[in-house]
């Protein structure tokens, strides 16, 4: 497989890249006059801020949380242009959260999205040489931008937190050829031992164009063909082993998360004219009456949520060990699953999900109201990132909304409910492979899996709320947590997988700090009531498995099974407890 240290698209690699990260001028515009008064051509007295931290963050060298709306970046990059034959393409990975981009004094464009990968091709702007590059970001507390758990106002509460503004993930350029390959569209089928892909290129002229496709495993090639390409979109399927190479299908699974490399070369009139990596496994996910299923086996789901938060870095992780390093601590309490809450991740994390065995749950970060612009904004990120992160086998179930957020009205509101629906059957209508739940935790419309959020720290009474005879949360009969049913108006249980996809949250005493319910004394309080709330579960038998309330400690929300930091808050036999009841 070929990785590059610190490559941000581990899906789709090329050789020839420079990063952008580090330092950069910066400023604050609160006066909103940079614009006018033309930054891009003459940067005023700045000071320096580390890319891709955020100012708000400790890390970047500058370490202000209040609120700017504006803000600017300007460096001078050094690049050898060969126009004849490269295009330069600039790519941010995520900057929130409308991005605006000049070089040389040459407006580029602009990007509206925080979460989502986005791209220029900026070849024309360039001169050999030192080019001016200038960024400007403009972002706000309106509840109508996607904005996951950033506050919206002007403190922290709760399990809101600081806000996240400007380019917070890697900023980086490509060198590719004119004529290149754009995307490639990976569905690999267990049941026919194929993949089909959905190449798209660039190619515009009247040269002759064949895409070869290369599958590897282990470093050794498996099977190739080669095809003509005469329009941009090109879809094929291809076996994965051909008939005479004798070659045992590899499942990728949680035991064995098996990888098969792939590599697509786009050749004109006979010559080699760009080479790009990736990688797939090949896994079902599919659900069959109540029952969730990878690779044809009943699946049980022992997840925890997981908010991608960082003491120093807030929603950047402070490098790429920090990624691996919390999958590991998933592995090393016994979940097989993260739920990567309100948070698009740096791919890498994904990429690392991969390679160990571990599922994913991927949630878009939400609005916080509901209105036109709102659906708007929500809608075109969305379906950017579907599409950016349907490659990897890890990814199971797509989430676009929890807990009703942005529709705050969905339990009786046709239009949002419409919503909700429009957001099921758009990303069902670009990935037929996985589930889809519209409206996680409680007010579901339209959802192939039905969730439960339920916070009570009392194990029989958990287990008596989801176990009487009549089963009145599940037939939407009483509100499950006080304050919501389990169904929208109009809509019922129709016999589809359910899991407790928020539970536990259990704090431990401390005079400063929130978490859910009331915070336990000690570790021995702590493993008596993870076990009594893990168990109601388990022994509830229609439900298919569950997420734990969290991973680590968010700034003031305290009910991490780590802090901050990542430092233990348990001793190795209270760790050694939580694995074996995830495992029983």
């Amino acid at each position: 497989m070929k990785q590059i240290k610190n490559y941000p698209r581990p899906q789709f690699v090329r050789d020839n890249w420079i990063n952008l990260n580090g330092q950069w001028n910066f400023i604050f515009d609160d006066e909103n006059i940079g614009e006018k008064q033309k930054f891009y051509n003459n940067f005023p007295k700045s000071k320096n801020i580390l890319v891709p931290f955020t100012y708000e963050t400790k890390m970047s060298g500058i370490n202000d949380e209040t609120i700017h709306e504006n803000i600017w970046y300007q460096k001078n990059i050094n690049i050898q242009k060969n126009s004849n034959k490269e295009n330069t393409i600039l790519h941010f990975e995520g900057s929130d959260f409308i991005t605006k981009i000049w070089i040389n004094g040459n407006y580029v464009g602009m990007n509206i999205g925080g979460y989502h990968r986005f791209s220029f091709d900026i070849t024309n702007f360039l001169i050999d040489g030192e080019n001016n590059f200038t960024i400007k970001v403009e972002d706000s507390l309106s509840k109508s931008q996607p904005r996951g758990k950033q506050r919206y106002k002007k403190e922290s509460w709760k399990c809101w937190y600081i806000q996240t503004t400007g380019i917070w993930k890697t900023i980086w350029l490509e060198k590719i050829p004119k004529n290149y390959i754009i995307s490639a569209k990976n569905t690999p089928s267990f049941d026919k031992n194929t993949i089909e892909i959905e190449l798209l290129t660039n190619i515009s002229d009247d040269n002759n164009f064949e895409i070869e496709t290369e599958i590897f495993f282990n470093n050794e090639i498996i099977n190739s063909i080669k095809l003509p390409i005469e329009n941009e979109i090109l879809n094929y399927t291809i076996d994965i082993c051909n008939e005479f190479k004798k070659h045992n299908i590899k499942y990728w699974s949680l035991e064995s998360p098996y990888l098969y490399d792939i590599v697509y070369k786009l050749y004109c009139n006979g010559n080699l004219v760009d080479e790009v990596y990736s990688y797939f496994g090949v896994r079902k996910i599919s659900i069959e009456k109540d029952k969730i299923l990878l690779n044809d086996k009943e699946l049980y789901l022992k997840m925890i949520l997981d908010q991608g938060y960082w003491k120093d870095s807030h929603l950047t992780p402070p490098n790429e060990d920090a990624i691996l390093e919390d999958i590991n601590l998933v592995k090393k309490y016994g979940f097989n699953g993260i739920r990567k809450h309100q948070k698009i991740e740096d791919e890498r994390f994904l990429y690392y999900c991969d390679i160990n065995g571990i599922l994913v749950w991927s949630e878009m970060a939400n609005c916080y109201e509901f209105n036109d612009k709102s659906a708007e904004y929500f809608m075109n990120e969305w379906i950017k990132v579907v599409k950016q992160n349907y490659n990897h086998p890890s990814i199971i179930t797509w989430v676009p909304i929890n807990e009703s957020w942005g529709l705050p009205n969905i339990s009786i509101s046709e239009n949002e409910q419409n919503f909700a629906n429009s957001l099921y059957y758009v990303t069902k209508s670009i990935d037929k492979t996985r589930p889809v739940i519209s409206n996680d935790g409680w007010e579901h419309t339209i959802s192939d899996i039905i969730t439960i959020h339920d916070y009570k720290q009392d194990g029989n009474l958990l287990y008596n709320t989801y176990n009487d005879e009549e089963l009145d949360v599940i037939n939407n009969k009483i509100e499950h947590n006080g304050k919501h049913k389990l169904f929208s108006q109009n809509y019922i249980y129709n016999g589809q997988p359910i899991i407790m996809s928020e539970y536990g949250g259990i704090a431990l005493n401390s005079d400063e700090g929130w978490g859910y319910g009331k915070q336990v004394k000690n570790e021995t309080e702590f493993i008596e009531r993870f076990k009594d709330l893990t168990n109601a579960i388990k022994n509830t038998k229609y439900i298919s498995g569950y997420c734990y309330t969290q991973l680590s400690d968010v700034q003031q929300e305290i009910n991490g099974l780590v802090d901050e930091n990542r430092k233990k808050k348990f001793s190795d036999n209270v760790i050694d407890k939580i694995k074996k009841l995830n495992e029983q």
